[in-house]
């Protein structure tokens, strides 16, 4: 089970900054060998969805993702950034924190019509969140796009 909290970008602490920071390069750059600008100055936008684990040390993030209001990122209210610490995602905290994310735009921009760019291979965990393809693949960063509607 992770603890999920929601903040806007001045509500971050400089350590949650830093491990959602991490957590994302750890993913995108480095075990997706993938080289791309992820501090992209939209953080400051989005509000902030961070799932953490307790452990005996504290609670670490192991997932995450980044929302946006409608006409911030694509014309309806996106969810990106989606990441789970490669060793947790047997959880399926994927899941939790998407869905998090999707009640977070209700809630927080009373949205239901939702757009993300996903990797094609998490095409079907998207399905089973009600995502459903929209236009053709595409690369991005050298990895292949779909973009992806739920209403």
């Amino acid at each position: 089970m992770i603890h999920i909290v929601t903040k806007a970008f001045k509500e971050l602490t400089v350590d949650e900054l830093y491990a959602l920071l991490q957590l994302r390069s750890e993913v995108f750059v480095v075990e997706q060998d993938c080289v791309y600008q992820d501090i992209d100055y939209k953080d400051q936008k989005a509000l902030h969805i961070l799932g953490f684990k307790s452990e005996a040390s504290g609670e670490k993030l192991v997932a995450y993702t980044r929302i946006f209001r409608p006409g911030d990122y694509f014309e309806y209210a996106s969810i990106g950034r989606v990441v789970v610490s490669q060793n947790e995602r047997m959880h399926k905290y994927g899941y939790d924190i998407m869905n998090a994310s999707i009640e977070a735009v209700k809630t927080r921009y009373n949205e239901t019509k939702i757009k993300i760019s996903a990797q094609v291979y998490l095409k079907k965990f998207y399905n089973n969140l009600g995502f459903k393809e929209v236009g053709e693949g595409y690369l991005e960063d050298g990895i292949p796009h779909i973009g992806m509607i739920k209403t």
